[in-house]
């Protein structure tokens, strides 16, 4: 819905996005979903309340007009320790913490994609209740229970959801366990951008997003 940009905390909505997602919403009566890896109350600073909010991967899931928790678990002490200790040994890496799932930006030094890799692995491998998940110049410590896949899955239960066919955007790799879901509820997906992915449909950057979007409601 955005383009990647050097620094996360400057992603917004575009200039008349949240009037297209709330008119989408309104012409589906309701079923709309923002999915997002964010803390659910950064997301939900970001996104109009009048929208389903789904953060953390999924874990945490804020219905119209919710606010979200004003705590959230955080990662064990640990864990942001030792993770804090290896990317000290890479300039130009950061950690985010987002309640309890720990993400770190290489944005601005691709090149220690590698050696952050090999070392979050190994790091994890001492917490076994979390995963290591890689994204766009990011890759996160997430509970191995937040799961944009599962997340689908228990929304396609209730109302506004249940009984129609999902359609899963996204740009990310952390998107593809949500589109599997999506074609398995006899839905589709659509692949923002280049690279591999599940989804049968694909759309070149967020800008097509919004276009596609705004010919919904003419």
């Amino acid at each position: 819905m955005a383009p990647l940009q050097s620094d996360p905390d400057t992603v917004f909505l575009p200039e008349g996005g949240a009037e297209i997602l709330l008119r989408t919403a309104e012409n589906l009566h309701g079923a709309l979903v923002i999915l997002s890896g964010r803390d659910i109350r950064d997301l939900a600073s970001r996104i109009p309340d009048g929208l389903w909010r789904a953060g953390g991967h999924g874990a945490y899931v804020c219905p119209p007009g919710h606010a979200p928790p004003g705590e959230l678990p955080e990662a064990p002490e640990n864990l942001v320790a030792e993770i804090s200790a290896l990317i000290e040994e890479i300039p130009g890496v950061r950690m985010e913490s987002k309640g309890p799932v720990l993400a770190v930006h290489y944005r601005e030094i691709p090149e220690a994609a590698g050696p952050l890799e090999a070392g979050l692995t190994t790091l994890l491998e001492a917490f076994p209740e979390y995963t290591l998940q890689s994204g766009k110049m990011v890759m996160e410590a997430r509970p191995a229970s937040a799961h944009k896949g599962k997340c689908v899955r228990e929304l396609m239960k209730q109302a506004p959801f249940s009984g129609r066919a999902p359609i899963m955007v996204g740009d990310d790799t952390t998107d593809e366990d949500a589109m599997r879901a999506s074609l398995d509820f006899g839905g589709t997906a659509i692949k923002v951008g280049a690279g591999a992915t599940a989804a049968p449909y694909r759309l070149a950057d967020p800008a097509a997003v919004w276009d596609w979007l705004k010919r919904g409601l003419t």
